[in-house]
C-alpha cells in the first residue's frame, strides 16, 4: 500500500481530533476510491464529455454564488 500525505487547515484539524472514534484514514481512503469508481464510470460514458462540462460548470457556479459580498445583500 502506498501512503500519501495532504495538508488541513488547523481548524479542521482540531474539529477531527474532537471525532477521535473516526478512523480518518479509511474514511479519506473511502473517499478517494468512491470519486475513482464515478470517474471511472464516466469514462465509460457516451456523454462523457457533457457530463464532465456539466460538473465543471456547477463547481464554478457554486464558487461564483457562494460569496461573502453577495451575502452582504442578504440585510438590506
Amino acid at each position: 500500500m502506498t501512503n500519501i500525505t495532504l495538508s488541513i487547515d488547523d481548524d479542521v484539524y482540531k474539529k477531527m481530533r474532537r471525532y477521535s472514534e473516526v478512523r480518518w484514514s479509511d474514511f479519506v481512503r473511502r473517499t478517494i476510491k468512491k470519486r475513482i469508481e464515478e470517474l471511472e464510470s464516466l469514462d465509460k460514458s457516451i456523454n462523457k464529455e457533457s457530463i464532465l462540462n456539466m460538473l465543471a460548470s456547477e463547481n464554478v457556479l457554486k464558487k461564483d454564488w457562494d460569496n461573502k459580498d453577495d451575502e452582504a445583500w442578504n440585510n438590506v
